[in-house]
């Protein structure tokens, strides 16, 4: 069923190379940002969930 509908899509073969291309582009960004991270911030940040500084009424 799927497959007589895709081929008559024009241009079908362009959309998993799109969905590749942005997939590894944004887990080369992730990675990237994580390396280049300050090490400090992120050892701040990963302990906010577990913060009792401050109540907030959500």
């Amino acid at each position: 069923m799927f497959k007589q509908y895709l081929e008559q899509i024009k241009d079908v073969g362009f959309y998993p190379m799109f969905s590749l291309l942005v997939f590894f582009v944004f887990f080369t960004a992730l990675i990237v940002y994580v390396v280049k991270a300050n090490k400090e911030e992120l050892n701040e940040i990963s302990k906010l969930p577990l913060s009792n500084d401050e109540i907030t009424n959500a």
